[in-house]
């Protein structure tokens, strides 16, 4: 059973940063899967926060360009998000999703992490 287990969310002070990781278990080929960070604000919809290509090329929603940074490393099947300059827009709960190359292999989704900024 393939889980993407996410981390290192929590409460933040407006301008300060955190660093979310998400972790897969065995069962999946890492590099096979662009791996994307969501985020889902109370009485919003799910938004796109965050891509990144096996590559490692990278694409960012415009809110956040320039604060937050994708990366990947697929020996440890894991992909993080960090984030600075946090705003209490920031706010939502983030969710790591692995979204496959091939047309044969099926998505996962993380359960999901709070993050809040907030003095």
């Amino acid at each position: 059973q393939v889980q993407l287990a996410e981390s290192g969310g929590g409460l933040v002070q407006p301008g300060g940063s955190l660093r979310l990781s998400c972790a897969s278990g065995s069962g999946i080929v890492f590099r096979d899967y662009v791996m994307k960070w969501y985020r889902q604000a109370p009485g919003k919809q799910r938004e796109l926060v965050a891509t990144i290509f096996s590559g490692g090329s990278t694409k960012y929603v415009e809110s956040v360009k320039g604060r937050f940074t994708i990366t990947r490393d697929n020996t440890k099947n894991t992909v993080y998000l960090q984030m600075i300059t946090l705003r209490p827009e920031d706010t939502a709960v983030y969710y790591c999703n692995a979204h496959p190359i091939f047309s044969w292999l099926r998505e996962y989704w993380g359960q999901g992490i709070q993050v809040t900024v907030s003095s």
